[in-house]
């Protein structure tokens, strides 16, 4: 069938319902819905069978909804209508969510409901909800809308109210005194949920040292207390503020921008606070620590004979510090008694790379992200470089630009069969490093990796196995999937051929090192960077910009290589008006 997928950016939902569109082998065309005129033009060039809108912040036209069946995807229950559906839910503590496939009609939301799918909501922020529960329902939505619009028998339900299963209803959009927090009454569960439910957009505005301020990245903190409302430490980045029954840290904020402003960014809380927290204690905490609730971004289990590297950095952004704080982790534990090292990346993010608004906010950004480039490329060759016990990366969350190559420096990749990666650095103006030169030939050959990194499109993981880019699938999520790689490592750690397989690994990495040193492909590649940082008028910066600001693309059409599918031929492709880059610092 010919599909186009209508969206007001091309985020993640959107990447993963185009791949397993494509992977069932139906011809896809992308139109990012910027204004009605980009709309109207997609469907004219398209002609397509039907339209999905996984996520569309736009009204679509009646000329095209009149005309095509257009089939909204919104992240609610039966009946439930509005734009900050997901946020009251959380902010609500609904036990069970989901997602709806509904016809688009002149009324928002009311449209006749072609599929539904629902899920068990659990403790977390709106992000990671989002890009978890709400994709995983959202593609069984739009599969099964897709076999009801080729039954000429089927006829999808009108939306009626006095059903018992239409639990749902219309809700107004979620502003910010509905978000509002009461330091001096609201607990610490309560103010927890308000920024879970504002997480990744808009954060939850409160004043800090008389400034107004969005809030993201609550954690509980269970030994730490103060007068409620009161700043009362720091660490890594991250600030901690009493509550009427305990703490919570913030690891990100954002000022609000009045009238005449500049626009402002999310960056970690002690960098946008700066000198007026200085007199603040940094409190450190081990690699080692216990699970008592706090924050922490890198931490350590050991387990028979089997090491667990867990490590979670905001929306998988990486900055400079944090990826020397890994590597020296990583150099730490590679000398353990174990047999498998594990590196277990965050839950919605494994990694997209470096910290893009930490770079746009240096003084001198070009440095910046030199500095950074090189702190991920240490990380990475500490990884290449540890031959005393088998690697393995258990990739739960999505994984960008650096990311990938991250990723694939270990000897075995495992990834949850969700994901999507974007392994390619062109729609960000660079080049790319992270060893990408040597790892990712070496799984799938020079000239597809030529094709991977041009291309510029998103992969998911049955294409990823098909060409060689990971090794194993696996089907289960958060708990299911950890006890999965637990296995997985335990057995491979006692198998009979675990000393021939190390053996193995040392001498190809003796022969690949004979052949080219890992410090060439460095060199060769940061020759390049260098230039993308560095140069006057490369495409870098203002992409930087771009994803950093949030400002809209350029309307002019960008001509893809190519749709990745075997219909398209180079000069048959669907013009698409922006896409946005899964590099993700946001």
């Amino acid at each position: 069938m010919k599909i186009l997928l209508l969206s007001s950016a091309y985020n993640g939902l959107t990447q993963r319902v185009h791949v397993e569109l494509l992977q069932l082998g139906h011809t896809v065309s992308i139109e990012v819905a910027i204004n009605e005129q980009t709309m109207l033009e997609g469907v004219r060039l398209f002609k397509p069978d039907i339209i999905f809108c996984p996520f569309l912040s736009h009204r679509i036209p009646e000329s095209i909804w009149r005309h095509y069946v257009c089939i909204v995807v919104h992240p609610g229950i039966k009946g439930d209508r509005g734009p900050s559906s997901l946020d009251w839910a959380i902010q609500n503590n609904e036990l069970e969510w989901g997602v709806t496939a509904l016809q688009a009609v002149e009324e928002m939301d009311a449209g006749d409901i072609w599929a539904t799918s629902t899920f068990k909501m659990r403790p977390g922020n709106k992000s990671s909800i989002y890009t978890i529960e709400v994709t995983e329902a959202a593609i069984k939505v739009v599969l099964q809308t897709l076999e009801r619009f080729q039954d000429i028998n089927f006829k999808p339900e009108t939306l009626d109210y006095s059903k018992p299963d239409v639990r749902g209803e219309l809700r107004v959009p979620m502003k910010q005194e509905d978000r509002r927090i009461d330091w001096r009454v609201d607990s610490t569960a309560t103010i927890l949920n308000k920024i879970a439910a504002a997480d990744g957009s808009p954060g939850v505005a409160d004043p800090i040292l008389g400034n107004e301020y969005y809030l993201y990245g609550a954690t509980q903190e269970d030994n730490l207390v103060g007068v409620p409302g009161s700043l009362i430490a720091t660490r890594l980045g991250a600030l901690c503020r009493a509550t009427v029954d305990g703490a919570v840290w913030l690891s990100h904020l954002k000022r609000k921008a009045n009238n005449g402003d500049k626009p402002f960014f999310k960056l970690p809380a002690t960098m946008v606070l700066g000198e007026r927290i200085k007199e603040l204690p940094e409190l450190p905490v081990s690699i080692y620590h216990s699970t008592v609730n706090t924050f922490r971004e890198i931490w350590y289990e050991e387990k028979n004979a089997v090491g667990y590297l867990h490590f979670d950095f905001h929306n998988g952004a990486m900055s400079t510090d944090q990826c020397l704080r890994l590597r020296d982790a990583v150099m730490e534990v590679r000398n353990r008694p174990t047999r498998i090292l594990v590196l277990m990346g965050g839950r919605s993010s494994w990694s997209n790379g470096v910290h893009l608004n930490i770079i746009e906010a240096a003084a001198n950004p070009a440095e910046e992200s030199w500095h950074n480039i090189n702190a991920i490329d240490d990380l990475i060759y500490s990884i290449l470089t540890t031959t005393n016990k088998i690697t393995v990366a258990a990739v739960h969350g999505n994984a960008g630009a650096g990311g990938v190559p991250f990723a694939l420096a270990c000897d075995k990749v495992c990834v949850r069969s969700g994901v999507v990666f974007n392994p390619h650095y062109k729609s960000m103006g660079l080049y790319g490093s992270e060893y990408w030169t040597y790892s990712l030939p070496k799984r799938v050959g020079y000239e597809k990796a030529v094709e991977i990194t041009e291309s510029c499109m998103p992969m998911g993981m049955q294409e990823a196995k098909q060409i060689g880019l990971i090794d194993f699938i696996i089907p289960d999520m958060f708990d299911a999937f950890d006890k999965r790689i637990e296995i997985m490592a335990e057995t491979f750690s006692q198998s009979k051929d675990y000393e021939k397989l190390l053996g193995s690994k040392v001498l190809r990495r003796n022969h690949d090192e004979f052949v080219k040193p890992l410090k060439v492909y460095r060199q060769e590649e940061l020759k390049h960077m260098r230039e993308d940082f560095y140069k006057q008028n490369t495409p870098y910066n203002p992409a930087r910009k771009q994803f950093v600001y949030k400002t809209p693309a350029a309307e002019t059409p960008e001509r893809l290589a190519h749709h990745r599918h075997p219909e398209f031929s180079d000069d048959s492709v669907v013009p698409l008006r922006e896409r946005n880059s899964s590099h993700a610092a946001y």
